[in-house]
């Protein structure tokens, strides 16, 4: 009977060993790459097998339009937009702000792309807009000013830990007219057309060729027909090796002199010629 009773003991005591045993909880590595499970599931922006294209080179469902502005060619690209997303600014918006900018500071620049980004790029790479020194478009190969179209569903967060770049960058959202409501972690403000069109037409577009004249003054106006392509190299590396700040500056003072400017002349604000909706801008 005694046997009987400390064999029930062992076997309850084993039992509720068992039960409470996980050696899952005991791994630490659960939750991270080294587990081995999950690796594939990363959120990166897809690249396709043996296309050396950028994902910003890889346009879909779009139609170009050439406009010579001040002597100068561009050529206009916009990619069909989808539900909810729209492009701020029209092919004339964008015209009447480029004729402002002196000639001088075109140089090559020739493309002018509207595109619409992919969801993931939306989340891995937001931006207004971007400078691509090199774009490849039909088999050539120009500098180009790159502006996003924006998904008005979406909302555009910004945090309350800032630094002294993201403080100012806050203000001049602000000045835009983008209504941002306090939150416990960020301040939060729906994507209103107008806004956004005040962002990207008066502020992204100067800026981004404030970075062409930038890498303008260092790598190419320096030169001469005569020199050495590795002097132009050397000047390249030069560029590229400034730090962003030094570049984000000289493109914000670019963007802000054009646009006090044409504020001081009554240029701008101006109303856009179309209500904005989503698909192609005409």
């Amino acid at each position: 009977m005694n046997g009987s009773r400390k064999s029930f003991k062992t076997l309850c005591h084993n039992f509720k060993t068992f039960t409470v045993y996980n050696p899952i909880r005991r791994n630490r590595n659960i939750g991270t790459d080294n587990q081995g499970f999950g690796r594939n599931n990363q959120l990166v922006i897809s690249s396709p097998y043996g296309d050396l294209k950028s994902f910003y080179e890889r346009l879909v469902n779009y139609r170009k339009e050439s406009r010579v502005i001040n002597g100068h060619e561009f050529i206009f690209v916009v990619e069909e937009t989808r539900e909810n997303s729209i492009h701020s600014c029209s092919i004339n918006d964008i015209t009447k702000i480029i004729e402002y900018i002196p000639s001088k500071d075109y140089g090559d620049l020739k493309l002018i792309i509207l595109r619409q980004p992919k969801r993931k790029e939306e989340i891995l790479s937001p931006v207004w807009g971007r400078l691509i020194y090199s774009y490849e478009f039909e088999n050539d190969y120009f500098p180009a000013v790159i502006l996003d179209a924006i998904d008005t569903e979406k909302k555009l967060f910004w945090p309350k830990k800032q630094t002294i770049e993201d403080q100012k960058e806050f203000e001049r959202l602000k000045a835009d007219g983008h209504p941002f409501i306090e939150t416990k972690r960020n301040f939060i403000a729906e994507f209103k057309p107008e806004f956004i069109r005040n962002t990207q037409l008066y502020r992204t577009l100067p800026h981004e060729f404030g970075h062409y004249v930038h890498y303008l003054e260092v790598v190419e106006k320096p030169g001469n027909d005569e020199e050495d392509y590795d002097e132009k190299e050397k000047r390249m590396d030069l560029y590229f090796s400034l730090p962003k700040s030094e570049k984000e500056t000289f493109a914000h003072k670019y963007a802000d002199t054009l646009k006090t400017k044409l504020i001081d002349k009554n240029i701008i604000p101006f109303e856009p010629e179309h209500k904005l909706q989503s698909g192609l801008v005409l």
